[in-house]
């Protein structure tokens, strides 16, 4: 009696004991996903000398600056903002991740570092560029996803808050990539001095309405346990972290930090940093949201001012067709990917005949 009820499905589900198998459907994803593997690009960002290489290491067990070499002050004093790429594959349980990290030595090195973003902010637009060529091109079949998912923007400790750089750069950039601010080097601080400087940052931040990475809300059905632990999530921002690739060994137990003459640092140690915590909010629980974040809203936007740019620049009757332009794109793809199905279907038939 329920007009809202499909009958077909109704009987399925009273016929087959509400069982039909589409409850596999996540196993199919996961196999298929697994298979691909994943990527995930990470840009750091800070002045030299504020731990970005060291804390990269430890966050992912690697050694990928051994090569480096560190400019002298006088090779500082005109420097320019340098785009290095790192790109590593990482496999862990049978899962594989094709880790991209872009550094930016030279960043607020130079004497003048008026617009020494816009490096930066170049390179973001590109792999944005590239990756829209590629999704409108005819072959989408091997996209390569360099869009950059997240910046580690790391902020000197011996300020008083933020700096005229660190303002101006996070505003340049937070429109296009998910920002999160690092309290670089605590262990030169005190408890109480993360925690003052932590405040200033925030209220500073918000002060100059600077968009940073914003965790997302939790749904009701959420236990309170996750609850809890995104919320201290969100109270730690900025991140106070240190970095360290040497083991210490302290009573009888070795872990990664640093010896000092008044004790030992924990690298690893929440009371010490928030290093863990930064750790597993990368790699174990929101990863996936800074790829959406970077998908759903920051490529977008890229996305609807180029078609608006394209539209813009087209004269008259041009400018009204430009729609009517992109829908023939998109059906020209799919035509593609058909006759590109219908090429491998003769081509398997072929060799079951033979």
């Amino acid at each position: 009696n329920n007009p809202g009820c499909n009958y077909l499905s109704c009987t399925i589900k009273s016929s087959l004991n509400k069982y039909v198998g589409f409850a596999t459907l996540p196993n199919q994803v996961h196999r298929k996903t697994v298979k691909k593997g994943f990527t995930f690009t990470l840009m750091v960002a800070g002045e030299t000398g504020l731990g970005k290489s060291t804390l990269i290491n430890s966050l992912f067990l690697t050694d990928l600056y051994r090569d480096r070499k560190v400019p002298n002050a006088e090779e500082r004093i005109g420097q320019t903002v340098d785009i290095i790429k790192h790109t590593i594959g990482i496999e862990e349980k049978g899962i594989k991740l094709r880790l991209s990290i872009i550094d930016t030595p030279g960043f607020g090195d130079a004497v003048n570092n008026t617009a020494s973003w816009k490096h930066v902010e170049d390179y973001i637009d590109q792999q944005f560029e590239q990756y829209f060529r590629d999704e409108s091109g005819l072959n989408r079949k091997n996209i390569q996803d360099n869009r950059v998912h997240c910046l580690l923007y790391f902020i000197s400790p011996f300020g008083h808050g933020l700096r005229p750089i660190d303002v101006e750069c996070m505003k340049a950039l937070h429109e296009k990539v998910n920002i999160i601010p690092l309290l670089a080097k605590a262990d030169s601080l005190t408890q109480a001095e993360v925690y003052s400087k932590k405040l200033k940052m925030r209220d500073e931040i918000k002060q100059f309405g600077i968009n940073i990475y914003q965790f997302p809300e939790c749904d009701s059905d959420e236990d309170e346990d996750f609850k809890r632990q995104e919320q201290i999530l969100k109270d730690s921002i900025p991140f106070a972290v240190i970095g360290s690739n040497i083991q210490v060994d302290s009573k009888g137990r070795k872990f990664r930090g640093r010896s000092y003459p008044w004790g030992v640092v924990e690298v690893e140690n929440p009371i010490h940093s928030d290093f863990l915590m930064l750790r597993n909010m990368l790699v174990r629980t929101h990863m996936q949201d800074l790829k959406d974040v970077t998908r759903e809203i920051h490529y977008e936007n890229y996305r609807a001012q180029c078609i608006q740019n394209m539209t813009r620049m087209m004269p008259g009757p041009l400018n009204r067709s430009a729609t009517d332009f992109l829908l023939l794109s998109f059906q020209l793809r799919k035509m593609q990917e058909v006759l590109e199905r219908i090429q491998e279907q003769m081509q398997q038939s072929q060799t079951g005949t033979c």
